[in-house]
């Protein structure tokens, strides 16, 4: 299997293609809080597509670049998790994870681990266990997320700016209706219970680019 380039799959808000850049080319992306660095290469995929992977998504911790939970990935949640795979090269990858990580770029990851396991852990904090379901087109399918499984953190609220880039994520790469988003959003933990079901759906309707959602 190649692996100088891989597929990121994103589960979040780097699923919209306007997010996304500000990890390659750095700025901040409006409604957020952070300042990104950019990775060394700032090229744009090669090609993007949907994906469904197995497990689900979940929101906890805090996020310090939108306030609230953040999306991360239980592979052993039921159910599929929606997402988009971005081909990139493993540099850009590695930054791109860095980036996550709160570790400055440059950096470099030996995926070959994850990739043979299916799953390696760099850190104990969230981001920093690179998970590899699959490959598509002979190059790896790589994300990451925290080590822990959804059922031992407390669950939390993401903000709305946040949720406004996934929900046009889910969109750009799915081309889902605003009802089927609104659905898959509102069940996943973390929002199920915490967002009201009308307000979710207003705020789905609303976006019509994540970048002024």
């Amino acid at each position: 299997m190649d692996t100088d380039r891989v597929w990121y799959a994103s589960y979040g808000s780097n699923m919209y293609a306007g997010r996304l850049h500000h990890y390659l080319c750095g700025g901040r992306p409006p409604g957020g809080r952070r300042t990104y660095p950019g990775c060394r290469n700032s090229a744009l995929p090669e090609r993007s597509v949907p994906l469904m992977l197995p497990g689900g998504v979940y929101f906890a911790l805090e996020s310090p670049a939108w306030t609230g939970g953040m999306a991360l990935y239980d592979p052993a949640l039921p159910g599929s998790a929606a997402a988009r795979a971005h081909l990139i090269t493993a540099e850009q990858f590695a930054d791109i994870a860095a980036q996550e990580m709160y570790r400055p770029p440059p950096a470099e990851f030996d995926l070959a681990a994850a990739v043979a396991a299916g799953r390696h852990q760099f850190g104990a904090g969230r981001y920093e266990t690179l998970v590899c379901p699959g490959e598509l087109d002979g190059f790896p399918i790589v994300t990451f997320t925290a080590p822990w499984q959804a059922a031992d953190v407390e669950w939390r609220r993401p903000a709305p700016a946040y949720v406004a880039y996934l929900a046009g994520g889910l969109r750009e790469a799915h081309g889902w209706p605003a009802e089927r988003i609104t659905a898959y959003l509102g069940d996943l933990p973390g929002i199920f219970g915490e967002w009201d079901p009308a307000e979710l759906a207003t705020l789905v309707a609303g976006v019509r680019s994540p970048g002024s959602p």
